[in-house]
């Protein structure tokens, strides 16, 4: 099954183009083309992701990015124009998210979709088009993982298994039986782990997108210098809280008297590496903590990473050590797809399609899991 797949949900505009096959007993994956356009450094100066801006921007991008989807690839009669290459792969779905993220930037998508598979059905009486889940996405990006292809899991012996979806929009504890059965065992009551490294980055005078810059200022400082809260630790259920961690360190700053400095200065400012390590601690140990003692509660056989999150390389690390100290198998994307890509959204479209499953072809900002 060849699928085209669309991503707008937030300051990303991705396409990708793949290759399904399997069903649900054994998924698998050939990656023939993936793009994605960064907005990063047209949201840099604003700390954050500007809605309209990111509208301005997918509007601008996505018919460049298909032309480079099917730029390079190895077509017969290679020099045709883009509509007929397009036509010629005899897509059998056009996948696209719609939910959750910034409905004007998944409008975008949405709309490029719809006016794309419009032109293609009239060739194609079969072509789907299928609506998305985001978070979808990220929970089955695992399949990915090179580690699954290469070593010959079968996914029977992967369940129960509890994934953690950790992103700048969300963090998510789920129990998986299957890839089609899950629960939702706890989230975020506040900020998104994602959230609180990118406000803590600015509280700090570092650049947007802030999870990178706390990992890499982290490195060079001590984590246990500073003893900030972990909320919610102790708490019996399975959900989080960053607000209150992120006010600790607000607070903390305030009271050294620490000013912003350049990029430059402040990286050398053993203050500030003390900062980034021990908050980078804090919201990493109530995620790990709370993903082993879920593990171990419903003997869970692995245990599942996604989200952009999942790129932090100590968060990665943490949870493989845990994950081989409870017997339990430990699965994380390859780093090209953690963040934002159409390639994952890709993936939840041919699971979607074998559980004849579609989501409603609109915007729905607050879509759950």
């Amino acid at each position: 099954m060849k699928i085209l797949a669309i991503e707008t949900s937030c300051d990303e505009t991705a396409l990708a183009l793949l290759e399904a096959s399997g069903g649900l007993r054994a998924p698998q994956f050939n990656i023939l083309k993936s793009v994605i356009a960064s907005q990063i450094p047209i949201h840099r100066p604003f700390g954050g992701v500007v809605p309209n801006l990111a509208k301005r921007e997918h509007l601008k991008n996505l018919p460049v990015v298909l032309e480079k989807v099917f730029s390079n690839l190895k077509l017969k009669n290679s020099d045709i124009d883009l509509k007929l290459k397009i036509k010629n792969l005899k897509l059998d779905a056009v996948c696209v998210t719609v939910g959750p993220g910034l409905e004007p930037a998944l409008w975008t998508g949405i709309e490029f979709a719809k006016e794309l598979y419009q032109q293609l059905k009239t060739q194609n009486k079969k072509l789907k088009l299928i609506g998305t889940n985001h978070l979808g996405g990220h929970l089955y990006s695992f399949l990915l993982s090179k580690k699954l292809t290469t070593k010959n899991y079968t996914l029977k012996t992967l369940f129960p298994a509890i994934a953690l979806i950790v992103s700048g929009g969300h963090t998510i504890l789920l129990k998986v039986d299957s890839l089609t059965k899950w629960k939702k065992l706890g989230e975020t009551r506040d900020d998104a782990v994602g959230e609180a490294f990118d406000k803590v980055a600015k509280m700090l005078g570092l650049p947007y997108p802030g999870g990178p810059e706390i990992q890499k200022l982290g490195a060079k400082g001590n984590p246990h210098a500073i003893e900030f809260p972990r909320p919610m630790l102790h708490d019996k259920n399975y959900d989080f809280s960053y607000s209150g961690l992120k006010t600790s360190v607000l607070y903390y700053l305030r009271d050294k008297n620490y000013q912003r400095q350049s990029a430059k200065d402040q990286r050398k400012s053993v203050l500030a590496a003390n900062v980034a390590a021990s908050f980078q601690e804090a919201a990493l140990d109530v995620l790990v903590k709370k993903t082993v003692r879920a593990a171990k509660e419903y003997k869970a056989r692995s245990i599942l990473l996604s989200g952009g999150v999942a790129a932090n390389k100590e968060l990665r690390h943490k949870l493989s050590v845990v994950s081989h100290e409870l017997g339990a198998q430990f699965f994380a994307p390859p780093m090209d797809f953690n963040t934002d890509n159409a390639v994952m959204i890709a993936v939840a479209g041919y699971i979607s399609i074998l559980r004849k499953k579609n989501r409603r072809i609109t915007a729905q900002g607050n879509m759950g899991i």
